[in-house]
């Protein structure tokens, strides 16, 4: 079990309905070519999945940001650290 204190605590039950929301949307992607559905429909659903997923990234970096980030630059827990740790992360998040 991680022992860190998640700053998303508050936000939790929001970011699991946005995370259910994209299963689902998934599960209709699937469905849709298993019954051979038009090439443009499918794409367009996954660029609507492509953006919920980062909508849900952005939520966590957000929240990260101003309560983990803030919290050790503040109490001088190694802020240099959770920012280059902060910067890793949107290096990733944001390749192609």
């Amino acid at each position: 079990m991680n022992e860190h204190n998640h700053s998303y605590g508050s936000n939790k039950s929001n970011l699991l309905s946005r995370l259910k929301r994209i299963e689902g949307q998934v599960r209709g992607i699937q469905k849709m070519i298993e019954e051979d559905r038009y090439c443009v429909d499918i794409i367009t659903q996954l660029a609507a999945v492509k953006s919920a997923t980062h909508q849900v990234a952005l939520n966590l970096l957000d929240s990260h940001a101003h309560h983990c980030v803030k919290e050790a630059i503040t109490h001088g827990n190694d802020g240099e650290a959770k920012i280059e740790e902060l910067m890793d992360v949107v290096r990733k998040f944001t390749k192609g």
